[in-house]
């Protein structure tokens, strides 16, 4: 396949992976609700670099959003996004209709506790149903070799990966690092929504998880606990929704350093009316 192609169907993607797949190619997916940064690029060049066919599905799901007006302000950018995958070399774009992904309402119910009951479960009721139905419906609809999915969704990688094991579908989940802005800045379609001022007060975010881990170095797993919480309290125009440590394979809270080999610090924290999530491993 030479040029980009942009597909609207699920019958026509099927189409041309089948002939992709006659050619003997691996198929690479990499799931995306648009509004697309170079955090979705750096999936893109895996993807390519890893699989003899990219499809890059830019659908903004509204069964994982319990937020009617976070749906509604959701940024789309369907043509900067396809200017931006065509340079980095995607095959096909999927871009389906709700209709076309929700001919009748999906009632199918995913569970599976405790890994997407706490944190992001917790604050968001809803909403890793509403990501398992859609990634099961582009699983069943691309039946990709691998699948791509960023770490700065921490909480979601791992939901993902439990449905994977416990469905068996036959496919290889990739979780691609965080990337961000040079100053730090986690690397999110929601940026966009910030103001200049808001931009600035968001750096505090990642600025208190990078300290946190020097401060860990020395300190209990409580005292680093309070230490975000403290500092992220007297930020200028920042609302802490939670930080938890966790066991980055369970995603239960860990009390003591030495309870897991994978300490994982996760943090939503609202700007303005902005949520904000990033994460950040600690080693010792």
């Amino acid at each position: 396949m030479q040029d980009m192609q942009t597909v609207e169907t699920i019958q026509e993607l099927q189409q041309m992976l089948a002939d992709l797949r006659m050619e003997g190619k691996m198929v690479g997916l990499v799931p995306t609700m648009g509004a697309l940064h170079a955090g979705h690029a750096s999936l893109v060049q895996r993807s390519v670099a890893e699989n003899g066919a990219t499809v890059v599905s830019v659908f903004v799901n509204p069964t994982q959003f319990n937020d009617a007006s976070d749906l509604e302000k959701y940024p789309r950018t369907l043509d900067a996004d396809r200017h931006l995958l065509e340079h980095y070399g995607a095959d096909i774009v999927f871009v389906p209709s709700v209709s076309e992904m929700y001919p009748e309402p999906d009632t199918r119910r995913f569970s599976y506790p405790p890994i997407d009951t706490v944190m992001e479960g917790k604050f968001r009721p809803g909403h890793f149903n509403g990501v398992c139905q859609i990634v099961s419906k582009l699983f069943d609809a691309v039946q990709p070799d691998r699948a791509y999915f960023g770490e700065k969704d921490f909480q979601q990688l791992a939901v993902v990966r439990e449905m994977v094991r416990r469905m068996e579908y036959p496919i290889e989940i990739v979780g691609c690092p965080i990337v961000r802005e040079a100053v730090g800045l986690a690397m999110s379609s929601r940026n966009t929504r910030l103001s200049v001022d808001q931009r600035q007060n968001a750096l505090k975010i990642s600025q208190t998880l990078f300290e946190s881990r020097t401060f860990a170095a020395t300190h209990t797993v409580d005292e680093t606990r309070r230490f975000v919480e403290d500092s992220i309290a007297a930020a200028p125009g920042l609302r802490l929704e939670y930080f938890e440590l966790v066991d980055g394979d369970t995603l239960q809270s860990i009390n003591n350093w030495d309870d897991t080999h994978y300490a994982v610090g996760c943090i939503t924290v609202f700007c303005g009316d902005v949520r904000l999530i990033d994460n950040v491993k600690y080693s010792f």
